[in-house]
């Protein structure tokens, strides 16, 4: 295997390293917390950009001159990946000052004579990008605005920090091997059951009670050549908790497990129909660009079994996963639950489609486009969630009824079923 080229982000302590490491490589490789220097060992990920693969290194906060053990070893680490390192990430933080140990490190990498790109980090909004100037004093030219937290501006930095990294053929997308699973919904809908019937298994703790769900369960099946993985559901523990907080921890662990995983499957209780909640957690299973499966459950003791009147509610009320296939299935007795691994699999696939330039701006020529600004042409920048960039003819972003027609158009041509569809724009 050829060698990959190394792309190593340096910066003082808390200024978002881990953050933006995990933005870039897309998984949760690194530990991100508010405590300074977390990240204490070099963290090393694979990534790609354009087509274009690296090897991206995380190193923990570097405090230049600092005598204590753990720093002194933090900047061994940190020299031994900088001197194999073929582009420097120099992250600050854009919020505060400048400080002493930003300045004594921008030395340091001027002396190694390594490619620097300078990204100040927490830029989220056009007012902070005013902000970054001053860090031009660093002596650095290239200088990019980002949001690690909010995956803003790193486009922009990638393409720089990449363009003279050589450039590989898309490889056909492989058939999954593995697909993480995320069971969420609010208490009582029937998780617990679903895990056992799907998975064969007792192994989650089954009661009447809301929120007795206790023990971490990652639960595998092998369906087709194909494992799914049920990643944790574990979480709210009962001990004399209020209705409410059963209900606060339900988000807080539908959160949990869809960072962990491929498809999500948003269970909803067919006794009851969709709820507030309901929608506030399918809401989360879209913002983090997950695919998504409706699991209606209890149906063989829904009151009314009209599945055209309950379809009608879903759309009404979870306007935003219009693109999630739906199944009725009871996971008391089993019906309709074998039907589940397929819409997780189409999901998984849906979401990690990727179409060629060429063929997109075959699409954008034949695209009935009433709006604007004016699309000159269109690139899908990444996969899970499927990511494409407008470069338009005209400044300004697309209007949010722009972006849904253009969104149902990709879908009409090129499918992506069961997964969220990102459009970006850029002046071109």
């Amino acid at each position: 295997m050829p060698h990959l080229p190394s792309v190593v982000i340096v910066g003082r302590p808390n200024v978002g390293k881990s953050t933006l490491f995990n933005a870039i490589v897309g998984t949760r490789r690194a530990i991100v917390g508010d405590e300074p220097g977390i990240t204490r060992d070099r963290i090393y990920g694979e990534a790609q950009h354009r087509g274009r693969k690296f090897e991206l290194i995380d190193t923990g906060g570097i405090v230049h001159g600092d005598d204590a053990l753990i720093p002194r070893e933090i900047l061994r680490q940190a020299r031994v990946a900088l001197e194999s390192a073929d582009y420097v990430i120099f992250l600050v933080d854009g919020r505060t000052e400048l400080t002493a140990a930003d300045r004594d490190l921008a030395r340091m990498l001027r002396q190694l004579g390594k490619p620097v790109a300078l990204a100040v980090n927490k830029i989220d909004s056009p007012r902070r990008a005013d902000l970054t100037h001053e860090f031009h004093e660093l002596g650095f030219e290239h200088l990019f605005p980002v949001s690690a937290e909010h995956h803003l501006g790193i486009e922009e930095l990638l393409d720089h920090v990449t363009a003279g990294f050589p450039q590989q053929p898309p490889a056909p997308e492989a058939q999954p091997n593995k697909i993480k699973v995320a069971i969420i919904g609010r208490p009582n809908v029937g998780k617990s059951t679903l895990l056992n019937t799907l998975t064969g298994k007792q192994r989650a703790i089954v009661s009447p009670v809301a929120g007795t769900t206790r023990d971490a369960v990652d639960e595998s099946v092998v369906r087709d050549g194909i494992e799914y993985v049920f990643v944790d559901t574990a979480g709210i523990r009962r001990k004399g908790k209020t209705h409410l907080m059963a209900e606060k921890l339900s988000v807080v662990m539908a959160r949990r497990h869809l960072r962990m995983a491929n498809v999500a499957v948003l269970v909803l209780d067919a006794t009851e129909g969709v709820l507030a909640l309901d929608a506030t957690i399918a809401g989360y299973a879209h913002e983090e660009g997950r695919a998504v499966v409706l699991c209606v459950n209890k149906w063989d003791a829904a009151p009314e079994k009209n599945r055209k009147k309950f379809l009608e509610q879903i759309q009404d009320r979870l306007k935003f996963l219009d693109y999630a296939p739906v199944a009725f299935v009871s996971a008391r007795t089993g019906h309709g639950t074998r039907a589940l691994f397929s819409l997780i699999r189409k999901g998984f696939e849906g979401a990690s489609q990727r179409v060629g330039t060429g063929e997109l701006n075959r699409f954008v020529e034949l695209l009935r486009w009433e709006y604007q600004p004016r699309i000159k042409y269109l690139t899908q920048a990444s996969v899970r969630p499927p990511t494409f960039v407008v470069f338009t003819a005209g400044p300004g972003k697309l209007h949010f009824s722009a972006e849904r027609y253009l969104a149902n158009r990709l879908r009409e041509r090129f499918g992506f079923p069961g997964a969220p569809l990102v459009i970006k724009t850029k002046r071109a």
